[in-house]
């Protein structure tokens, strides 16, 4: 019979993000017949007792842990692609994937350099044949769809030089467009579109500042209510504390598995540029360090792969 201690073992396993695979061979691989079935008869949140006396698989629990398998390969497979084609496919899967996950597209759009961006957009042509600004074009359909064409069009002026007075006129004309936001949405606003898509990043963390001096809130706070809008202002302004909001959600154990999805690409995505900046927001916000989160939430050669990328200082 299965001892206690193995039955949790096994149970914790299959449980969280990706899977305990020795604790499985270690457990499973040396058990016989009577142990298998303990764990079955005892793990029901697995297993269902079916009308011929016998314990079978619940069919969602097979689907959920075959992603859960997955996760440490696809993770191998992102981290190992040459970043143009990283993100490129990224940005493929968002559109077919459907809005809910657009969110990845402004992710690429504005947390690259204007030359991974360019690069991004040349392996795009070389796997779909399209470009991602006509494929972004026909798939978004939504008011949107002007400002993500116009973010993936993008080529930044990356040096330091911003003239504070148009910062603060165009934090002026940001600041119209949300008290005006009953007449139109900022995100259908052309002004905002033309601010948010050609200025350069620090340009646009001095307008950030010059907004919250005008408004009292921050510019992603008062159009929170237009999520690719807000998503697209953290991104470009306040990138450590977006990706720390992404990380925080996706390693919920409860969490959707397209939230999940978003742990194993944005430690992928980031380890080589801001990882460090990013743990220290995490542990600033939420009162933990991000290893540790990880530590309770993954499992098996998942988790030591994350851990291993978010230790390295970019």
């Amino acid at each position: 019979m299965a001892q206690p201690d193995e039955l949790e073992a096994l149970t914790k396993a299959f449980s969280g993000h990706g899977v305990d695979e020795k604790s499985l061979i270690t457990i499973l691989g040396n058990s016989h017949l009577e142990k298998r079935q303990a764990f079955r008869k005892s793990t029901p949140h697995f297993f269902k007792e079916d009308e011929r006396l016998f314990e079978r698989w619940d069919d969602h629990r097979v689907k959920l842990l075959k992603h859960e398998f997955m996760r440490f390969k696809n993770a191998i497979v992102l981290w190992a692609m040459h970043p143009w084609e990283r993100d490129a496919r990224l940005i493929k899967e968002a559109l077919k994937k459907g809005s809910h996950t657009y969110n990845v597209i402004i992710e690429v759009a504005c947390t690259r350099s204007s030359e991974e961006l360019l690069g991004a957009r040349r392996a795009y042509h070389s796997l779909f044949d399209h470009s991602i600004e006509e494929d972004v074009a026909s798939h978004v359909h939504g008011p949107e769809r002007k400002l993500l064409v116009a973010l993936v069009s993008a080529y930044r002026y990356e040096g330091s030089k911003l003239k504070e007075d148009t910062a603060k006129s165009e934090a002026k004309a940001l600041f119209n467009a949300v008290k005006n936001a009953d007449h139109r949405k900022p995100v259908e606003d052309e002004e905002v579109i033309r601010i948010l898509t050609t200025r350069s990043k620090p340009h646009l963390r001095a307008v950030y500042k010059h907004y919250n001096e005008i408004s009292g809130n921050n510019f992603d706070e008062d159009v929170q209510i237009d999520l690719k809008m807000q998503e697209t202002v953290q991104c470009l302004c306040t990138p450590e504390r977006y990706f720390s909001q992404v990380l925080d959600s996706a390693l919920k154990i409860d969490a959707h598995k397209s939230t999940k999805k978003a742990l194993t690409r944005v430690v992928v995505t980031r380890a080589d540029v801001d990882i460090k900046e990013i743990r220290e927001e995490f542990n600033r916000i939420y009162g933990v360090s991000l290893t540790e989160k990880i530590e309770q939430a993954a499992n098996g050669n998942y988790r030591d792969l994350l851990l291993t990328l978010i230790s390295k200082d970019a």
